[in-house]
């Protein structure tokens, strides 16, 4: 298991600020494992530790308004963090019309 990258922790940190509870399981969070899609990523997690209070949605998708914008890719990328049973199971990040090899550099966040 691996700690969060940068561009991993900006994600759920900037989702927490409409969905505050998501900065409680910050630190319990590892990387299970990151799967290239050639297009983008799955970033899967595991608790280190039980969670007792679980996020206030259930089982949805959150994402917020905004690109991730990196360089080398021309139309940036999309992200959304998949909740289940009330935790943070994933982080899907899709690239707009690139192939991306996962590969991070350096990205600000821009609004749609």
């Amino acid at each position: 298991m691996e700690n969060l990258n940068k561009l991993e922790f900006e994600i759920l940190n900037r989702v927490s600020e409409k969905y505050p509870k998501i900065k409680s399981h910050l630190p319990l969070l590892k990387v299970k494992n990151r799967l290239a899609t050639g297009v983008g990523m799955y970033i899967n997690f595991v608790y280190t530790e039980e969670l007792f209070d679980t996020l206030e949605i259930m089982n949805s998708t959150l994402s917020l308004n905004e690109l991730i914008q990196m360089q080398g890719l021309d139309d940036g990328l999309n992200y959304e963090v998949d909740i289940t049973d009330g935790r943070i199971n994933f982080i899907e990040i899709v690239s707009i019309g690139d192939s991306w090899d996962g590969a991070i550099n350096n990205f600000t966040f821009i609004p749609i």
